[in-house]
């Protein structure tokens, strides 16, 4: 690939002189079949505000050669405003249990979302196309339709930008999390935002959300759902289901695994709408939000 039309710059130059750098210096690429080889893979965040994170994972511990191609990266790049490296010897990608090591910059990127910024470090989630981002959190918070009175929980909540969205129109908010880190950027940005009515635990949801948790943090009206590919764990459909929350809005970047939740769900809730969203041009993928009402608050509603 020479050109990716849907990455900003430095993109493109980024991975195209690190890919040269790599044959002239005769630096291994990583084989997935033998798991040998230095450099894994290479992750470019760009943001509305400017910043630039870059992220190498290499495959190896080697000090000396990590050090020259970080080198290259923060001489030939001095616009990358976050300069990071994490070595990986894992048959996997994942890096959330790995430490992550700041070479240059700071160890975040700042980004900016209608009236709200936020802050996203190198584990953190955050919708990768921004504009459509603003409209999925603004058909989010329709479908919702929200009243000052009530308790809302934000599952999987990430740096915490559907929960600190949404903070204003609720009594109070909760977002949870499994990423310490990523909680820690959402305290970081409810402060930022001058929100004072969310909270953010950090933890597995679906050992989080029990009678206990209920207790200390009050029972939710609304639930906001926006989990991983895989869907949710069998534990948070029954959570779920004992909570009885009025609304829930599903957000899912895999609709099958969100209509098979939302199958699992039907014995006390309803479909009512469904919204995709195009958060990833060119691809098969969207987004697709769900409404689900509970069966009370339907014969309630008349």
């Amino acid at each position: 690939m020479q050109h990716c039309y849907l990455q900003e710059a430095p993109s493109n130059a980024l991975r195209k002189s690190l890919s040269q750098f790599a044959k002239d210096q005769a630096l291994s690429f990583y084989n997935l079949r033998t798991h040998q080889g230095l450099l894994r893979t290479l992750i470019v965040r760009t943001t509305a505000t400017g910043d630039v994170m870059a992220i190498v994972q290499f495959g190896q511990q080697a000090p000396a050669l990590i050090e020259k191609v970080m080198h290259h990266l923060h001489t030939q790049f001095p616009a990358i405003t976050s300069l990071q490296y994490v070595v990986n010897t894992k048959k996997n990608e994942t890096f959330y249990d790995l430490p992550v090591q700041l070479y240059k910059g700071q160890p975040f990127v700042t980004e900016a979302l209608g009236a709200l910024q936020f802050r996203i470090g190198p584990k953190s989630f955050f919708q990768t196309n921004t504009a459509q981002a603003l409209v999925l959190y603004q058909k989010i918070q329709d479908l919702a339709a929200l009243q000052r009175h009530e308790v809302l929980y934000d599952l999987y909540t990430g740096v915490g930008s559907i929960a600190l969205f949404l903070a204003l129109h609720v009594r109070q908010v909760i977002g949870i999390d499994t990423v310490a880190s990523a909680i820690e950027d959402a305290r970081i940005n409810a402060q930022l935002n001058q929100v004072s009515n969310a909270t953010f635990v950090a933890g597995a949801v679906e050992y989080l959300l029990d009678a206990s948790f209920m207790a200390t943090h009050g029972r939710p009206d609304v639930v906001i759902l926006d989990p991983p590919r895989a869907g949710l764990h069998p534990q948070v459909i029954r959570a779920l289901l004992s909570m009885a929350p009025a609304r829930i809005v599903y957000v899912s970047c895999n609709p099958a695994t969100q209509a098979r939740d939302m199958a699992l769900l039907r014995h006390q809730y309803q479909l009512v709408k469904a919204q995709p969203v195009d958060l990833f041009p060119h691809t098969s993928h969207v987004e697709n939000i769900a409404l689900l009402v509970h069966d009370s608050a339907l014969h309630a509603s008349g």
